[in-house]
């Protein structure tokens, strides 16, 4: 074979390789489209290779990655004068590249305690929210802190929610919004503000953006219900009550077109929701699927997710379910009131006590593809994968990273 020969048989493979796989950054919650759903893609099956394991801290802050930077939050564990940490770890070594520490209330009301929000990695910033309201953003590469912003003082609230602070911060363009009770939007540039929703009272999870009739919406469940904003001035568009016998709303929805979907735990289930003419028109809601501690996942017109809750009795199980009817397909117990994401056509699983998961996203059954008990402990946080690797953590700050990458 002639050297010329050669070199073009290696950039065919080399292309064709290159056409069997992509790999993606998970720069925030619920990643780049906020769905829970990566384009990452040609990864294999086995779950037996575990590149590191970290101590991050106590707490339920998920990954955000960006390149071979990986970010995540923890707390000391101390009730009293105890510190938060935001930590920017080394992808391939899970080696500290830069942390920031700082007094912040650990909140272990029920579980154990610390911070809930997942930091957003947008433009070469870090931007994160502490469990007792503190907004603060870093520089990527070196951690220097350029600005905080106290969301306790400037919303007026006295003290923290009952479980803290626990949306994660969303960039949309030169904004950066926030869910305490209130919505804010800051410039992200210098942290001012630049406008204030009307008041609710807070809920837990994250604001979700999209595009209806030209302009640029928010939507974001409050303890009262789902609430729908004007992106540029903060202005309610639409509203409609959605309550929990204990008031707490942790349910970032799942926006498709001009539906809405949400569930939210306690027995009070889910819905599915119409934004016309300004108002939310309820399609249907039932008690089939009761997100407690995490989102689901919309494939191809298939709702998957957890239902059930931890401390009370009842089934905990993943459920498939028809997202235009709210008819269920099946169920699967045995992962508990565990957490999910999707790729390439899969679930990536992780039950609530530490076993990691690979299934089809099948409407037919499950058909699981791949398991190990990769991690102990309590898991409510939802695993991220991210350019070949897979993390996943526990409520006491044991980081695991797992190896996905063809060789």
């Amino acid at each position: 074979m002639r050297i010329a020969d050669g070199h073009r048989l290696c950039a065919i493979v080399f292309v064709f390789v290159l056409g069997m796989s992509s790999a993606e950054d998970w720069p925030n919650w619920r990643g780049p489209n906020h769905n829970g759903i990566s384009a990452e893609s040609g990864w294999q099956l086995s779950l037996e290779k575990v590149a590191w394991r970290a101590k991050v801290g106590i707490g339920f802050s998920s990954c955000s990655v960006a390149g071979d930077n990986v970010l995540i939050m923890g707390h000391d564990g101390k009730s009293k004068g105890g510190n938060e940490t935001v930590s920017c770890l080394d992808s391939a070594t899970g080696r500290t590249r830069w942390s920031d520490s700082y007094q912040a209330e650990l909140l272990p009301n029920l579980h154990e305690g610390g911070p809930a929000s997942t930091p957003t990695i947008s433009g070469g910033k870090v931007y994160t929210l502490s469990k007792d309201g503190n907004l603060r953003c870093y520089d990527l590469r070196t951690g220097k802190r350029d600005w905080v912003f106290d969301l306790l003082k400037h919303s007026g609230m006295g003290s923290p929610p009952e479980w803290g602070f626990s949306g994660s911060p969303l960039i949309l363009g030169k904004q950066l919004i926030v869910e305490a009770g209130r919505t804010f939007a800051l410039n992200k540039s210098d942290g001012k503000e630049l406008w204030r929703s009307a008041e609710y009272k807070p809920a837990y999870g994250s604001p979700v953006p999209f595009v209806h009739d030209g302009r640029t919406l928010l939507a974001i469940v409050k303890t009262e219900g789902l609430v729908i904003l004007d992106a540029e001035s903060g202005k309610t568009v639409a509203f409609t009550e959605w309550k929990t016998s204990y008031e707490t709303n942790a349910c970032t929805p799942i926006v498709l077109g001009n539906r809405i979907f949400i569930s939210t735990g306690y027995k009070r289930g889910c819905a599915l929701f119409e934004l016309a003419s300004g108002k939310l028109r309820q399609i249907y809601t039932h008690r089939e699927l009761s997100n407690h501690m995490n989102g689901s996942v919309v494939i191809n017109g298939f709702i998957y997710g957890f239902d059930g809750n931890t401390h009370m009795a009842g089934a905990r199980e993943l459920v498939c379910m028809e997202l235009d009817s709210g008819k269920v397909r099946w169920r699967q117990a045995g992962l508990r009131c565990g957490s999910l994401m999707a790729a390439d056509g899969r679930l990536i699983l992780l039950g609530e006590i530490g076993t990691l998961a690979i299934a089809k996203a099948s409407s037919e059954k499950y058909e699981q593809l791949a398991s190990s008990q990769v991690i102990g402990g309590r898991c409510w946080t939802a695993p991220v994968i991210a350019n070949g690797r897979i993390y996943c953590r526990n409520a006491a700050g044991d980081l695991v990273c797992i190896d996905v990458r063809k060789p």
